[in-house]
């Protein structure tokens, strides 16, 4: 799995966990624990997103090389 498939799927999961919360059929500790599990996912997509960025600033644009 690439790291866009990763942040995608942790999209997702986060998106499915919103709908969950806005339904109001979860009790209250069960609605606690998925706010801990979100920001979890929040956390790994922040990685994700940090990981994607650097690897773009390390690769030159096609047909730039770099500076000595």
């Amino acid at each position: 799995m690439t790291s866009v498939d990763h942040l995608e799927d942790l999209i997702s999961q986060l998106e499915r966990a919103a709908e969950q919360l806005r339904s109001g059929e979860l009790s209250a500790d069960a609605a606690a624990t998925l706010v801990e599990d979100c920001a979890a996912l929040a956390t790994q997509a922040a990685a994700e997103l940090e990981q994607l960025t650097r690897a773009e600033i390390a690769a030159p644009p096609p047909g730039q090389d770099s500076l000595l």
